[in-house]
């Protein structure tokens, strides 16, 4: 490990409110990004559907562009550049097709050349209590790659919010070494007050690494409340730094070792073992994928 990856770094976190103007939601992009940065980060995480938040098919395919063209994307990558920093967009609604979307995240570095892209693997179809129902699998494709990228301190596993209630997927991140979980997420208001805290730690604490959630919050143009509550989560499961409701930047700062420290402790990464079920039980197929990776 370099003298690099081993020094500490800071994280800067920004909430959001996006509503359903690309162009809006970009200017507050970037005035967060830009207080992050002054504020010290050098890594800085923006949530999930950062161009734009929108439930009505047709608004929402009229008003998102494919990778090549879309200005967020550009500007964003200007902006990375301009700043110094590692700016991972944590995703953008981009254009397939006439029909289907990618809800896709992009790793820039610091001199604003995309190195990674991460399409949410699993997608959000649900039914909540009173009548709170989402299907983005009818707008969008969903992935089928997991993606780790190399920061300049350790590497990093791309996730996008609804992946965070499939553990198999982190553990298989870390099992690829990475030290760092992106989390960007929108989650609703009824699903964060219950669970978002706790799956968090979760995922820091199993896999002994730094959790970076940037959220949506707040009540949007369209009617949907997302929780907010941006977290930064330490490898042994602490919080260090979050957000309330409102938009805004949060940061920490981030020291490496500690990653090393907690899997020493708790070396689970290494005492995994792989095992067969017995012969009345199916086994689903995303455990076989992970069984054969490490």
């Amino acid at each position: 490990m370099s003298d690099r990856e081993s020094s500490t770094f800071t994280a800067g976190l920004v909430q959001m409110r996006s509503g359903p103007s690309p162009q809006t939601n970009l200017d507050a992009a970037v005035r967060l990004i830009a207080q992050a940065r002054e504020r010290g980060a050098q890594y800085v995480l923006t949530p999930e559907m950062t161009n734009i938040l929108e439930v009505k098919r047709e608004r929402l395919f009229a008003a998102i562009a494919p990778e090549e063209s879309d200005a967020t994307l550009a500007a964003l990558r200007e902006l990375a550049r301009r700043l110094r920093i590692v700016l991972h967009v944590g995703s953008l609604a981009i254009k397939l097709s006439a029909e289907r979307a990618a809800n896709r995240s992009f790793l820039i570095d610091e001199s604003g050349e995309i190195v990674a892209r991460y399409d949410k693997i699993h997608m959000f179809d649900v039914d909540l209590a009173g009548g709170e129902s989402y299907r983005e699998s009818r707008n969008y494709r969903p992935g089928e790659v997991a993606v780790t990228a190399d920061l300049p301190w350790g590497r990093l596993g791309l996730t996008i919010c609804y992946d965070l209630r499939f553990p198999a997927l982190y553990r298989a991140l870390a099992e690829a070494g990475s030290s760092f979980l992106a989390i960007p997420s929108a989650f609703t208001k009824q699903t964060g007050q219950a669970h978002w805290h706790v799956l968090n730690r979760a995922r820091a604490i199993e896999n002994g690494a730094f959790v970076f959630a940037a959220a949506q919050g707040g009540l949007h143009e369209n009617g949907r409340e997302t929780f907010g509550h941006s977290l930064i989560v330490d490898p042994w499961g602490g919080i260090i730094a979050e957000a309330d409701a409102e938009p805004g930047v949060v940061l920490a700062s981030i020291d490496p070792g500690e990653v090393r420290a907690a899997r020493a402790k708790i070396p689970s990464l290494s005492h995994g073992r792989r095992f067969e079920m017995n012969e009345r039980s199916e086994i689903p197929p995303y455990l076989h994928a992970v069984r054969g990776s490490a």
